[in-house]
């Protein structure tokens, strides 16, 4: 047994350590509520997504970081965020109207050229906007029993909170625009951000694989996933089609012009189409890292970029690539040029400026 004066300091510990649990408590704030922390080291810490919002570099990351730069990422400014929730990608379809998405379901808007943003949607409600949706088709259509389980589905997603990651997002204009993230969570919005339409009965996704990255390529709208799902957007059935491609690992993004598409992934996999997605040829890297981002540059050249830090360039079309020896000292997530032409990158040690190799 213990002493008295022993039993008194055990008591006391565990009363003081209740009291600090209970505090803590009471002192919590959701990352979804917490705006992002200003810090002069933000452009060292991890980035993953780019765009550009007319003349300037947004560039988006952990903690609910965005910065932005106008001067091609000579110095950088950090924007004022309301959460502070990992962000993954960021798109601007005009100069000043844009949108991040990340962890958490975050949807960020901004109509100032990436300056302030505004949140629009979290994870916290994209459950019960599943369910309710769903639930409204079952109610009109009750000979169709896919409603009933999308409904299911998004009640489950609305008990289990906000864990609901958003991988990317693009907008075709200042209106029209789609997020998507894992589990097949496809969500298309058609007036700016303030409605959302879950659209999980409109992709060839059986499984619910993630769905990593959303892109349009001059003449066809495209989702790349795991594990070599690939959908492009259908405009007769008003749905994502699958895509059958020759590699069954997990691509990471897809861009491309009229006429030709690239998309690429895991283990420096590269494919291009130039019908449509008909046929496909595995073009040769050289690299066994996994490709990560991409840009096509004011030359109509195609630049990858991978984990390792690697570029590949093409000379005009897709056809061949070349391998660009001076690597980024990071690994690349996301790539633009900036309104000067500079090569500016993001990756695990913040962003970089590259000089534009041919």
């Amino acid at each position: 047994m213990c002493s008295y004066k022993n039993c008194l300091q055990l008591a006391l510990g565990v009363v003081l350590g209740i009291m600090q649990g209970v505090s803590h408590a009471t002192d919590y704030v959701d990352v979804l509520d917490l705006p992002a922390k200003a810090s002069a080291l933000a452009i060292n810490s991890p980035l993953s997504g780019m765009a550009r919002a007319g003349e300037r570099v947004i560039a988006v990351g952990q903690r609910g970081h965005i910065l932005f730069s106008d001067d091609s990422g000579k110095h950088w400014q950090q924007a004022a965020v309301p959460a502070s929730a990992d962000l993954t990608a960021v798109n601007f379809p005009t100069a000043t109207q844009g949108w991040a998405v990340g962890n958490d379901g975050v949807v960020l808007h901004s109509s100032d050229a990436g300056a302030t943003w505004q949140k629009q949607l979290d994870g916290r409600q994209i459950g019960a906007l599943l369910a309710k949706h769903y639930t409204e088709l079952a109610n009109a259509q009750p000979g169709n029993e896919q409603w009933p389980q999308l409904a299911m589905e998004g009640q489950r997603l609305a008990e289990q909170g906000a864990d609901k990651p958003l991988l990317d997002v693009w907008f075709a204009n200042d209106k029209v625009g789609y997020v998507v993230g894992v589990f097949n969570l496809i969500l298309r919005t058609e007036d700016g951000g303030r409605n959302w339409t879950p659209y999980q009965d409109r992709t060839d996704n059986p499984q619910g694989f993630h769905l990593k990255a959303i892109a349009f390529t001059g003449d066809a709208l495209y989702i790349a996933g795991e594990q070599g799902l690939l959908l492009k957007w259908d405009d007769n059935s008003q749905r994502f089609t699958a895509v059958p491609t020759p590699y069954q690992g997990s691509f990471f993004g897809v861009l491309g012009k009229p006429g030709e598409v690239l998309v690429y992934g895991l283990r420096g996999n590269v494919l291009r189409s130039i019908d449509g997605g008909q046929h496909w040829t595995a073009l040769e890297t050289g690299l066994h890292v996994s490709v990560t981002a991409g840009l096509i540059d004011a030359a109509g050249n195609y630049r990858l970029f991978t984990q390792g830090g690697q570029m590949l360039v093409s000379q005009g079309t897709g056809a061949q690539l070349h391998l660009v020896q001076k690597p980024a000292r990071t690994p690349v997530s996301a790539a633009t040029l900036s309104a000067a032409g500079a090569l500016v990158v993001a990756g695990s040690r913040g962003a970089q400026t590259l000089a534009l190799e041919p």
